[in-house]
């Protein structure tokens, strides 16, 4: 298991700060980043949060995955590998 998530359905005024101050509930948080449209700076409604451990990863994914944030229900999984376009 990898101990960077990838999260999903988040509400588009959600700040990095707000993202991270939440996952810290399950550990310690390495990182969190919101991804952005590049021509408008805007949200795309997920983002990605790396754990400092495994194991907090996992105790992240349990304790979050489908619940409300911001009133809207998120997905959280591990992270896959972003594919090579052609």
């Amino acid at each position: 298991m990898s101990n960077k998530l990838y999260v999903g359905g988040l509400p588009y005024e959600t700040t990095e700060d707000e993202l991270k101050d939440f996952f810290a509930q399950a550990g310690t948080v390495s990182s969190a980043t919101i991804i952005t449209d590049r021509a408008s700076g805007r949200s795309k409604g997920f983002g990605f949060v790396e754990m400092s451990s495994d194991e907090e990863a996992k105790k992240a994914i349990e304790m979050f995955a489908g619940k409300d944030f911001g009133g809207r229900n998120i997905t959280v999984d591990e992270a896959r590998p972003m594919k090579k376009a052609f």
